[in-house]
C-alpha cells in the first residue's frame, strides 16, 4: 500500500485545486523553489486518485518530449506517447514544472488543452484526442527567475487559473520539518529561525532564499548523528552560493545557532 504524502496546508490551495479539477480548469501555481509546489501536486493527485505525470521544463524542451515521438525497433516503426499525451489519452495530472523555461513553441501545443476545447491535435500522427475526464494540466514557475526573455505570454497565462505559494509561517514550517524528519521541536525551531535570517538578507548578497526542503535535508542529517553546524553547512550554506564573501556570511549566521 503506498504511503500517504505528507503536505500540510497553507491557505486554501486545496480547496482550489479541487475544484479546478471538477471543473476541467488548468492550474498556474507561482511560488518560490522549494516552496512545496511538487509536494502539493503529488499530494493531491494521490487525494484525487490521479497519476501524476511531472515533466521538469529546460530550454532544450521539445513538443516531442511532451507529445511522444515514432521509434523504430525490429517490428518496424511505432509511435509512443509522451507523458502529456498519456495524461490526456488516460487521464492524470500533467504537471510541467518551471515552464518558463521551455521554448515558446513548445508552450503553444497547451493552447488548445487550457481552453474550453480541451484537446490535443498530433500533427505527426493526424490524431486529435479529445482530453479524458479525468485530464488536468497544471504548470507552475518561480517569479524570481521571470524577465523580459523568459516569463509567459499574456495569451498563455489567462488561460489559466492561479495560485500563488510561499514558503511556510514559522510554526508550519517547523510542524511539516518535525513531521518529514522526526526531529525536534528545539531543532527545528532553530532551523526555522535561520531560514528566516537568510529570507530577509538583500538580494545583493544572495541571490536565492533557503527552501523548506532544504531546511529538511539539514533536520534529517542532524537526526542521523551529523553535528548540526556541519548538517547546516552541507544542506544550506553551500548549496545557496559559491562566494566566498556569502558563503562567510551564511556561516557565521549558522554559528550563532549552532557551535562549530
Amino acid at each position: 500500500m503506498q504511503e500517504t504524502i505528507y503536505y500540510k496546508e497553507q491557505n486554501n490551495e486545496v480547496e482550489l485545486f479541487e475544484a479546478a479539477a471538477s471543473m476541467d480548469l488548468p492550474l498556474l501555481i507561482k511560488g518560490p523553489t522549494g516552496c512545496g509546489k511538487t509536494r502539493f501536486i503529488e499530494a493531491m493527485g494521490q487525494k484525487l486518485n490521479r497519476e501524476v505525470y511531472t515533466v521538469v521544463c529546460h530550454d532544450d524542451l521539445s513538443s516531442a518530449d511532451l507529445i511522444g515521438r515514432h521509434l523504430i525497433n525490429e517490428n518496424g516503426t511505432f509511435w509512443q506517447d509522451g507523458p502529456l499525451t498519456k495524461a490526456v489519452r488516460n487521464g492524470g495530472i500533467c504537471y510541467l514544472d518551471e515552464i518558463i523555461e521551455a521554448r515558446k513553441d513548445t508552450t503553444v501545443i497547451l493552447h488548445s488543452l487550457a481552453d474550453y476545447r480541451r484537446v490535443l491535435n498530433i500533427d505527426r500522427t493526424g490524431e486529435t484526442i479529445q482530453a479524458h475526464k479525468d485530464f488536468m494540466l497544471v504548470v507552475s514557475y518561480n517569479p524570481g527567475y521571470a524577465n523580459v526573455l523568459k516569463g509567459m505570454k499574456a495569451s498563455t497565462k489567462q488561460r489559466f487559473i492561479s495560485l500563488s505559494f510561499d514558503y511556510p509561517i514559522e510554526e508550519v514550517e517547523k510542524e511539516i520539518l518535525i513531521k518529514e524528519s522526526s526531529c525536534s521541536y528545539e531543532i527545528a525551531t532553530k532551523l526555522v529561525s535561520i531560514a528566516k535570517e537568510i529570507r530577509q538578507l538583500d538580494e545583493s548578497e544572495i541571490q536565492e532564499a533557503v527552501s523548506t526542503r532544504l531546511l529538511i535535508y539539514a533536520a534529517k542529517l542532524i537526526q542521523k548523528g551529523f553535528n548540526p553546524y556541519n548538517a547546516c553547512i552541507h544542506s544550506i550554506v553551500e548549496s545557496l552560493s559559491d562566494e566566498k564573501e556569502v558563503l562567510e556570511v551564511l556561516e557565521k549566521l549558522i554559528s550563532l545557532h549552532f557551535s562549530k
